[in-house]
C-alpha cells in the first residue's frame, strides 16, 4: 500500500511538471499571433473553459455538493486567474515578456516564504537555501533585461500579477473535494467572464486572422485546457513548497524553448541562472533519509 501511495504521489508531481513545460511553450505560440494581450487571453480562457467543461459534462457532470462546499475558493481562484493573466499581459506590453514573466514568478516564492503561516508547513533551512538559489537564479536570468529604462507602471502591474499568482496558489490549496478536472473547468470559466469584461471595456472583441487560428486553438486546447487540468490536479495534491519551487520550471523551459526554436541566444549568465533555478527546485524537494528506528 505504501508503494501504491508513493506511485500516486509521483503521478501528481509528473502532472504538475508537464503543465509547467507546456506553459513554457506559450511564447512560441504567441509569437505568431498579432492580437492584443487581453484578446489572446480571452481566446485561451474561452477555448480551454469550453473543452474542460465539455469533458466534465461528458463524464457525468459536476459534483454539486463539492462545488457548493468549495464555491468561495473556486470563485476566488477563477477571478485571481483571470486578473493575473490580464495584469501579466499588460506588463508584457509595458516592460517585455522576459522581465514581466520573471517578476510574475516571484508569486510562488511569496507562497513559499509564507507557507508556515498559510499552510503550517515547516520552512526548513534547506528550503530557505533553495529559495535563495532560485532568487539568485532569477537575478542571473534577468541579466541585462532591466539595463535600459523601465516603466514604473509596468513594474507595479507585474508585481500585482505576482501577488495574484500567489493568491491563485493559496485559493487552490483550499480546494480538496472538487477534483482537478472540475476545478480547472470552473476556474477557467470564471476567468473567461473576468477577461471578457476587461476586453469589452479596454480593447473590444477580437477578430483573428486565418493564420492565427491554428495557434489560438493549440493555445486554448492544449496550453490552457489540457495544461490547466494537469496543473490543478497536481497543485491540489502536492505540498505548497513543492508548488512554489517546481513552478520555476516554466520560466526556465520558456527560455530554453525560445533559444531552441526562436533562435533567441542565451548568455552564459542566463544559462547559469537556469541551472541555479533547477538546482534550487531539486534542493527544495530533497529529503534527508529518515533515521533508523523512527
Amino acid at each position: 500500500m505504501k508503494g501504491s501511495g508513493q506511485s500516486h504521489k509521483a503521478i501528481y508531481y509528473i502532472c504538475y511538471l508537464l503543465a509547467m513545460l507546456i506553459f513554457g511553450t506559450n511564447g512560441l505560440l504567441v509569437a505568431g499571433i498579432d492580437l492584443q494581450g487581453g484578446q489572446i487571453v480571452l481566446f485561451r480562457t474561452l477555448i480551454g473553459g469550453i473543452l474542460l467543461t465539455a469533458i466534465v459534462l461528458f463524464r457525468g457532470g459536476f459534483d454539486r455538493s463539492a462545488v457548493r462546499a468549495e464555491a468561495v475558493p473556486l470563485l476566488c481562484g477563477g477571478v485571481a486567474l483571470g486578473l493575473d493573466w490580464i495584469a501579466l499581459f499588460e506588463a508584457y506590453q509595458l516592460l517585455n515578456v522576459s522581465l514581466a514573466t520573471l517578476i510574475d514568478y516571484s508569486g510562488p516564492m511569496i507562497v513559499l516564504v509564507l507557507s508556515p503561516l498559510l499552510f503550517r508547513e515547516k520552512l526548513t533551512g534547506m528550503r530557505i537555501g533553495a529559495a535563495c538559489l532560485v532568487a539568485f537564479g532569477l537575478i542571473c536570468i534577468s541579466g541585462s533585461i532591466a539595463g535600459g529604462g523601465m516603466s514604473i507602471r509596468g513594474l507595479i502591474v507585474a508585481f500585482i500579477a505576482a501577488l495574484l499568482y500567489a493568491a491563485l496558489i493559496v485559493f487552490n490549496k483550499h480546494i480538496s473535494r472538487t477534483g482537478g478536472l472540475q476545478s480547472a473547468a470552473i476556474e477557467l470559466d470564471v476567468a473567461f467572464v473576468v477577461v471578457l469584461l476587461y476586453v469589452l471595456l479596454a480593447a473590444g472583441l477580437p477578430v483573428p486572422q486565418k493564420h492565427e487560428i491554428p495557434a489560438l486553438l493549440v493555445l486554448g486546447a492544449v496550453n490552457t485546457g489540457l495544461a490547466y487540468l494537469l496543473y490543478f490536479s497536481g497543485m491540489q495534491n502536492i505540498p505548497a513548497h513543492s508548488v512554489a519551487l517546481l513552478s520555476y520550471v516554466e520560466p526556465v523551459s520558456a527560455l530554453l524553448f525560445a533559444a531552441l526554436f526562436l533562435k533567441e541566444a542565451m548568455s552564459p549568465i542566463q544559462l547559469l541562472g537556469a541551472v541555479l533555478i533547477l538546482g534550487g527546485a531539486l534542493l527544495g524537494e530533497w529529503k534527508r533519509p529518515a533515521a533508523s528506528g523512527t
